[in-house]
């Protein structure tokens, strides 16, 4: 498994920094792009559970995208609190579609980067999959929650920023959406990450 590393430019003339896995398999499942956790708390593309969902990827022959937010490590820009990054998400859509153009994207994100991977809507996208998307975060409703392909979201059981249930209820009205609770762990998911990784990205692939 090895990374390479590419530059995007978005919509808006930014330039992002993104890492590239490619599957060794012939005809890739899908192509996994991934959002990290709030850049102004330290959160970039090198995060564990980032990482996590890439070695899945990997694992089940799907190519993965991890991106750099605006404003963290090489990438250009500033940040913007989730509005304009919803575009660097977007330029990882339109990589994934040159890179594979007959394969489904699975668009995914931990913490601010599920939050923000939920705003993010394109035609190839198969599946969303938010690992601890915090419901303070998701003041107005995610575009992506009315679509009627599937998101799956994960919400630790001792999460410091919105129980399960809180979650569950916010989601209530949101269309395609299942809710599953990850026993034991906080918000920063310190253990467990590969597993929880490969449950999200098995059932979005509907293995």
């Amino acid at each position: 498994m090895q990374e390479e590393t590419v530059s995007l430019e978005t919509l808006d003339g930014v330039t992002i920094e993104a890492g590239i896995i490619r599957t060794d398999a012939s005809e890739p499942l899908a192509t996994v792009i991934i959002g990290h956790p709030h850049p102004l708390y330290g959160g970039d593309r090198s995060h564990h559970v980032v990482r996590a969902l890439q070695v899945a990827a990997w694992e089940l022959h799907c190519h993965s995208i991890a991106i750099n937010f605006r404003g963290v490590g090489y990438s250009g820009g500033e940040h913007d609190n989730g509005d304009s990054e919803r575009l660097d998400l977007v330029a990882a859509c339109e990589l994934a579609d040159m890179m594979e153009p007959d394969a489904n994207i699975i668009m995914a994100g931990y913490s601010f980067g599920a939050v923000v991977a939920l705003n993010v809507t394109h035609p190839l996208i198969g599946a969303w999959i938010g690992i601890a998307p915090p419901v303070p975060l998701m003041s107005s409703t995610p575009t992506a929650s009315s679509h009627h392909r599937p998101k799956f979201l994960f919400a630790p059981e001792h999460d410091q920023y919105s129980t399960p249930e809180q979650l569950r209820a916010h989601v209530s009205s949101w269309s395609s959406t299942t809710v599953a609770e990850i026993q034991g762990v906080d918000h920063f998911i310190a253990v467990g990450a590969k597993e929880i990784a490969h449950t999200a990205l098995t059932q979005a692939l509907r293995l």
